[in-house]
């Protein structure tokens, strides 16, 4: 399914952290998969409320909680830095969507980094 909403049918998703060599591109590449699996859904889904959003985001986030080991093996970790850049990305989904009242850490609530 192609991504309707230009603003994330555009974006590079996690582009700062391919620039940076201690994030393996190919888990990386992973992750830009679940945050475009994201924005189809609520494509899909159409949630009607913040309520409703973050159901499709903790389980996003629950993805990107179980790649954590893939960036163990290939020697990186979710860090300060990605951390911050990957709610960023969820936020971004979120305001893109009509949800820029989402709260930033509750879209990534479930998260284990």
């Amino acid at each position: 399914m192609a991504i309707a909403e230009q603003r994330v049918a555009e974006r590079k998703f996690l582009r700062g952290l391919y620039e940076d060599p201690y994030f393996p591109d190919q888990v990386l590449d992973q992750k830009v998969a679940v945050l475009t699996a994201l924005c189809e859904r609520i494509e899909a889904e159409r949630p009607a409320d913040l309520a409703a959003l973050y159901a499709l985001t903790d389980a996003a986030t629950e993805e990107f909680n179980a790649l954590e080991a893939a960036f163990e093996a290939a020697g990186s970790e979710i860090e300060t830095v990605a951390r911050e850049e990957i709610a960023e990305e969820f936020w971004v989904i979120a305001s893109a969507y009509g949800f820029a009242a989402a709260d930033p850490e509750r879209l990534v609530g479930a998260r284990y980094w």
